[in-house]
């Protein structure tokens, strides 16, 4: 299916999303209906986002941001943060060179001052390797919370006003410090596992977005599970308020 999804998007029998964000939820359930201890299915998970990243360029998807720790995650057991930044490292290091080879760039948003100095170390060194690269723009939100990006965003735009640099701040002054400064808005934002909650993941920047709530979990989610939703994004009329 995503073969015929990428030559249908050839030939313009249907528009891609130019920038989809993925809310990649149901790894620990996905574990626990196995029997499996939750961090398996978070290992899982991170095998998924490699082939979805292979799968995006060949789908029309220039700009893929994906939802891996968020500012509520910290609530979860000590044995399952400390795991998931286990894993998160040890991403980072395996794909470095992949992520180079293969022309993807690669950038995260979140508050980094929480994270492992070791972490945030090699999400600059893989940010400054991958600068260069053009053929999928990938953006992996950690320890991110839209409210939390806002908040951090006023208080910049405020030091800003302060300084003298802006007289009568606008939408644009606050949009440029935000994470996302110098993304395109996601047109189509995705959910896995069933639930239907955006979960406080780009409030801002997806005000205008479609989105999709699967039943899939993401462990299982494939290439040909996005190449369908691309399907019917494509015959979504999207009139951003007109008529």
């Amino acid at each position: 299916m995503a073969a015929e999804t990428a030559q249908s998007l050839a030939s313009g029998g249907s528009s891609a999303p130019r920038h989809v964000a993925i809310i990649m939820d149901g790894n620990g359930r996905w574990a626990v209906e196995r029997g499996w201890p939750r961090l398996v299915g978070h290992r899982r998970g991170a095998e998924r986002v490699k082939q979805i990243v292979r799968a995006c360029p060949d789908l029309g998807v220039n700009w893929l941001t994906v939802y891996a720790f968020s500012t509520e995650n910290w609530k979860r057991s000590t044995e399952e943060v400390l795991g998931l930044m286990k894993i998160f490292r040890r991403y980072i290091e395996r794909e470095a060179e992949g992520m180079s080879g293969e022309g993807v760039r690669m950038r995260f948003i979140g508050g980094r001052e929480r994270l492992d100095p070791k972490l945030q170390a090699l999400m600059t060194a893989i940010e400054a390797r991958t600068a260069g690269n053009t053929r999928l723009n990938l953006t992996v939100a950690i320890n991110y919370g839209g409210r939390d990006e806002l908040a951090r965003a006023a208080a910049r735009l405020a030091q800003k006003v302060a300084r003298g640099e802006i007289a009568a701040p606008g939408e644009a002054d606050l949009e440029a410090c935000l994470d996302t400064a110098g993304h395109p808005d996601p047109d189509l934002v995705i959910r896995t596992s069933g639930e239907t909650r955006t979960s406080n993941f780009l409030p801002w920047q997806a005000a205008y977005a479609e989105y999709e709530f699967t039943p899939t979990l993401w462990p299982d989610f494939t290439p040909e599970h996005l190449a369908a939703i691309l399907d019917r994004y494509g015959l979504r009329e999207r009139r951003f308020g007109g008529v």
